[in-house]
């Protein structure tokens, strides 16, 4: 045998091992737009018998309003509450002039109450975006914002896309992006250009308020093949069994190869391996699906995708693991 036949030998040993204790995911009863005016970048979260959906401040409807809230009581019919800004008030580090704030992730903490993430603009030239917090005590607000950023990292282009994830031991951490991409070279999501940035995407571990941090940011995933295109983005991550799954968005967001895809590891802060799309134009006619969600009980799933106009609108479905017997 020679060393290359027993390097690929060892590789599909090494893929069979993984895909034997990795479960892939299958998706069903998608459907919408469950909203028709401009709902992007979905948040969900169930308090006792009502969904709640939170997204970010549109560029066409309701103008005004930072951070949407729709509601649901059978995650089939969304109500939007028009005009209800779950964040009125933004900190100092924002620049408001910009009018645009977006991708929330509602998280209910241990004490009870509610911590938002949201990214926004600022005035820094090397740190555009960057990942802010507010807190209330009820879940649909208004969220009071923290004066100082989650992530702002300098020189980097800053951070965006933060999404909070517990752990079953109540552990808590926060995955998002490094949005290197807005200091790229142009091009499409200005990182089609030569040469292509990385834009990775991390964890860090929180303490239980969702905020202080504890030890050091990982790297999960960074675009590093030709399917992710200019980038990776808007990351969501839920645990089942021994298997953590990373859905993430890859490719522009502004073009039909937006995508949600997943990745998976053993662990929740290293060894993700990308297991393809889940979501896609060329799937059951939705157009650029991403910015997806996935709800604690890891089969209710939320996703924005383009109804014209430049609207992204809701919409809805449910996965679960390949081999599970789930009833329609």
């Amino acid at each position: 045998m020679t060393l290359f036949t027993a390097s690929l030998v060892l590789a599909w040993i090494a893929l069979l091992q993984f895909s034997s204790t990795t479960p892939l995911l299958r998706k069903r009863s998608e459907s919408g737009p469950h909203i028709t005016t401009d709902f992007p970048d979905p948040s969900i979260l169930r308090v006792g018998d009502t969904w709640y959906a939170f997204a970010g401040q549109s560029l066409y409807d309701y103008k005004s309003t930072h951070i949407q809230i729709a509601t649901s009581t059978d995650f089939k019919t969304w109500t939007l509450q028009p005009g209800d800004d779950m964040l009125p008030y933004l900190p100092s580090w924002v620049d408001s002039s910009k009018n645009h704030v977006w991708a929330p992730d509602i998280n209910h903490l241990d004490d009870g109450t509610f911590l938002l993430y949201f990214s926004a603009p600022t005035y820094h030239t090397n740190a555009p975006h960057c990942i802010g917090t507010a807190t209330s005590d009820t879940i649909d607000g208004p969220y009071i914002p923290s004066e100082e950023s989650f992530a702002c990292p300098a020189d980097q282009g800053g951070a965006i896309d933060a999404s909070g994830f517990r752990d079953a031991d109540g552990t808590r951490y926060v995955v998002y992006k490094i949005d290197a991409n807005s200091l790229g070279h142009g091009g499409i999501c200005n990182n089609g250009v030569e040469p292509i940035v990385s834009t990775p995407i991390l964890i860090q571990q929180v303490d239980s308020d969702g905020v202080t941090k504890i030890g050091d940011t990982f790297q999960l995933i960074t675009n590093d093949s030709p399917e992710d295109g200019p980038l990776v983005e808007g990351p969501s991550m839920i645990h089942s069994g021994d298997v953590y799954y990373l859905f993430y968005s890859s490719n522009c967001f502004t073009t039909t190869n937006y995508n949600v895809a997943y990745a998976t590891s053993s662990s929740p802060t290293s060894g993700f391996m990308k297991q393809g799309v889940l979501f896609s134009t060329a799937y059951a006619g939705l157009r650029g699906p991403g910015g997806a969600d996935a709800a604690f009980d890891n089969s209710y799933f939320v996703f924005a995708a383009q109804i014209g106009g430049g609207r992204r609108g809701l919409y809805t479905a449910r996965i679960w693991l390949v081999g599970d017997s789930v009833s329609t």
